[in-house]
């Protein structure tokens, strides 16, 4: 009767686990999945962005975000980053206009680490721009790890901070 019971709550543990797994617009730290037309590179402090064709680009800048804050050692975008990207993707839908994603990550961790933290946190903006239809071929992903914090100090709200991607 005892393993019965394990068993089964064994069972609906893994299919909780499917079943958050299964969402649609989830984008998740990890995925094996490579999308076409990838480029990853890494790079060093004091590069500058893509510059865009200005107009609406530009208003779109104003209202929507264009960084994107992580938690914790995660790459899971939060709901109000979707919300931003929406948009973006509306924007870039159809146009030939190219964007950088930056990622970051704060100090703690090996800078290798950081390094790989920083493209996974790119990646997910990437993924979740490309399902909402903006061609990978538009979209670049550079990572910076540790390496370009946006707050200099060692605390939780510094380190808030530095979890990131800059569109750009």
């Amino acid at each position: 009767m005892k393993t019965q019971s394990i068993k089964l709550g064994l069972c609906a543990a893994l299919l909780s686990l499917l079943m958050v797994g299964c969402s649609s617009t989830s984008t998740t730290d990890g995925g094996t999945e490579t999308l076409p037309g990838d480029s990853v590179s890494t790079g060093m402090v004091g590069g500058s962005g893509v510059s865009g064709s200005g107009g609406a680009a530009d208003d779109l800048a104003r209202i929507a975000d264009t960084v994107f804050y992580f938690d914790f050692d995660k790459a899971i975008l939060k709901p109000e980053s979707r919300a931003a990207l929406r948009l973006h993707a509306q924007n870039l839908k159809g146009s030939s206009r190219a964007i950088r994603l930056e990622g970051h990550a704060d100090e703690r961790g090996t800078r290798e680490y950081n390094m790989a933290l920083g493209e996974r946190r790119g990646m997910a903006v990437k993924e979740f721009l490309v399902i909402e239809g903006v061609s990978a071929s538009q979209i670049e992903v550079i990572s910076y790890g540790e390496e370009s914090p946006a707050a200099l100090g060692s605390d939780d709200a510094s380190y808030a901070l530095n979890r990131r991607v800059e569109m750009k």
